[in-house]
């Protein structure tokens, strides 16, 4: 039924709930699962490229590659033969999975209510309910 897997990633708690869904559903209907972990650097538009703001990038570099790191090891514990993409984009993390939605044909999105930054959802609206309105794709959000 699916044959390709969305799971959005930061690294957060609700994120690896919602890999071993994915794992689960990609084990079951031979899928293969896109990690994508998206970089938030929209703030830093217009700013000088100073030391600060270099720095501040490569721990959102570093902080995204652990995040895809953690689901390669979950997918790799699962002891299951699952083709897993990982990719990791810079923007809104919304467009980005919308994005990513269309280019990569996917079947079905797996993700989790919340990610790290809770005060999100506060002032920009939460980006999975973003993603389950404009989806053109099944999405699981996983609690």
């Amino acid at each position: 039924m699916y044959k390709k897997i969305l799971l959005p990633t930061d690294g957060s708690e609700h994120a690896n709930k919602a890999a071993e869904h994915a794992i689960w559903i990609a084990k079951e209907s031979g899928a293969e699962i896109i990690a994508l972990t998206v970089m938030e650097t929209s703030t830093f538009i217009g700013l000088p490229a100073d030391d600060l703001i270099i720095r501040i990038k490569e721990i959102l570099e570093e902080e995204a590659s652990n995040s895809l790191d953690k689901i390669k090891k979950l997918v790799e514990e699962s002891g299951h033969d699952i083709k897993l993409t990982l990719k990791t984009d810079e923007g809104s993390p919304a467009d980005s999975i919308l994005n990513t939605i269309e280019e990569e044909g996917i079947d079905l999105v797996v993700m989790g209510t919340s990610g790290k930054h809770s005060l999100d959802r506060f002032l920009l609206g939460s980006v999975t309910e973003k993603v389950v309105r404009s989806a053109k794709c099944p999405v699981l959000v996983v609690h």
